[in-house]
């Protein structure tokens, strides 16, 4: 077995099929790389940061859905919205969701770029304003968008609400009043789908680099994150 195929499946395979059943598992090394290069499916484009399966189990579209999230800990369940965009428009997409937090926010970065740990480790940083927020995101769209071992949620646990760009680039808003959030997702021409699936329900890989990890220490040191959550 070739080194690509092979770190391929030790180091960015994910989702919940066996190894033995895995679309991946017969693949040529020129098959994988084939696969690995196609970012476009219909109208819309994959950011670098993920794959799907090799069989399409799940053909990425754009639209989002209404979800929810059920608190084992408070015996409570939120309402969620969860939106696929296509690349182009992605990272403004996520921006005009942070709008409706207010001035003044909690920022958390995940980051799985040490895979010699298993799950994820979690930085927190607390009251930053969103312009300035805004800004040092902006600085660091490329690595936001297209590292598969970064997440982003920025939250304001006064109202409470919660706005996630995910290591899978999915967009995830938990909270009561989902009505702004919709509002953002129409006006950028994403539409409610609540049959639609998203590429985390099937077999699919990540994908990252040592510059992007470098860069995601940049990023952290940026925000004032020194310390895990």
């Amino acid at each position: 077995m070739g080194f690509l195929k092979k770190f391929f499946r030790n180091v960015f395979r994910d989702g919940t099929t066996p190894l033995e059943t895995s679309s991946f598992e017969h693949l040529s090394e020129e098959e994988l790389e084939a696969h690995l290069g196609v970012s476009r499916y219909g109208g819309f484009t994959l950011t670098d940061a993920v794959r799907p399966s090799y069989d399409l189990q799940v053909v990425p579209c754009q639209g989002y859905r209404h979800d929810s999230y059920h608190d084992e800990e408070n015996h409570s369940t939120v309402p969620v919205l969860m939106g696929a965009v296509t690349r182009e428009d992605l990272f403004e997409v996520f921006m005009d969701l942070l709008d409706p937090l207010g001035n003044v926010v909690d920022v958390v970065l995940e980051t799985s770029h040490r895979r010699e740990q298993k799950g994820h480790t979690d930085l927190y940083r607390e009251h930053i304003d969103m312009p300035v927020l805004k800004s040092i995101l902006w600085e660091y769209e490329d690595l936001l968008l297209n590292d598969g071992c970064v997440g982003l949620a920025v939250l304001n646990p006064g109202i409470p609400q919660e706005v996630q760009l995910d290591e899978h680039k999915l967009l995830i808003i938990y909270g009561e009043n989902q009505g702004p959030f919709e509002v953002a997702f129409r006006e950028r021409d994403v539409r409610l789908d609540d049959q639609m699936r998203f590429i985390t329900e099937a077999e699919h890989v990540h994908s990252s680099s040592d510059q992007y990890a470098q860069q995601f220490d940049e990023l952290k040191t940026r925000l004032g994150m020194d310390c895990g959550y």
